[in-house]
């Protein structure tokens, strides 16, 4: 069988797992937070002994994500917040691992537990915040909650926890199934250089046209790989009826 078909196979094997990123990227445009996925692959010669290298496959490199920041929306919750610049909000994941996430519309639970959009709970200064019931809430630009109890004034506000904000090097940073972002190397403290932004969320950073079109150009090389294998099985056929007939 003549190696080509494993050269378009590939090909045509990764132009899928790339399609399959892009839809994604566009179904999320919308997502609070969201983070576009980037589809990596390689050209890589296959070395056959001597002589040239006359056989080149597509190989999946490291997944990675794109973590530049999104447009910032107005809202006027005050429970809505954006981080300003660099920086992640920390949270606790489905497991109870930390977690990051730049996704900030949080509310508070029936038990006083304050919780993201996905119902995560937010860290703060030695675990999960929890906020007494209060009349009006307050978020800080870096992180911290204050609360004016129940018939209180407005002179009355107490702070009661600080969302933990931190900015780790981005190089040790990766993105999981669950959406999430996560650290390689352990992350105590919090930065203190982080700024939150309230009544502000920050939007998804796929550009959707840029996707759409992405997504039109894959499917053209698609075709171009599954034709590469129909030449090859021609050829194959045209060398088995010569070989017949040499017979």
């Amino acid at each position: 069988m003549d190696r080509a078909l494993y050269i378009s196979m590939t090909g045509a094997k990764h132009n899928m797992l790339e399609q399959a990123a892009r839809s994604h990227n566009l179904a999320n445009v919308s997502t609070v937070g969201f983070k576009a996925d980037l589809a990596n692959a390689m050209s890589m010669p296959i070395k056959s002994g001597d002589g040239y290298n006359s056989r080149v496959y597509a190989v999946t490199q490291t997944p990675a994500v794109d973590l530049s920041s999104g447009p910032l929306i107005e809202t006027g919750r005050e429970l809505d917040v954006a981080v300003d610049g660099d920086g992640w909000i920390a949270v606790q994941n489905a497991n109870g691992e930390e977690a990051y996430t730049r996704g900030g519309n949080l509310s508070v639970d029936t038990f006083g537990l304050l919780r993201n959009e996905r119902g995560l709970l937010v860290m703060g200064n030695s675990g999960p915040i929890a906020i007494p019931e209060a009349e009006k809430i307050d978020v800080g630009v870096d992180g911290t909650i204050s609360v004016r109890a129940l018939g209180q004034g407005p002179e009355t506000l107490v702070a009661v926890d600080r969302i933990k904000l931190v900015n780790p090097d981005t190089s040790a940073l990766q993105k999981q199934q669950d959406g999430l972002i996560y650290s390689r190397n352990d992350i105590e403290a919090l930065d203190a250089n982080v700024r939150l932004r309230s009544g502000f969320l920050e939007n998804s950073n796929v550009n959707a046209v840029g996707e759409l079109t992405s997504i039109v150009a894959l499917a053209r090389q698609f075709e171009m790989q599954i034709k590469m294998m129909q030449t090859v099985a021609e050829n194959a056929e045209s060398s088995a009826r010569v070989l017949q007939v040499q017979v």
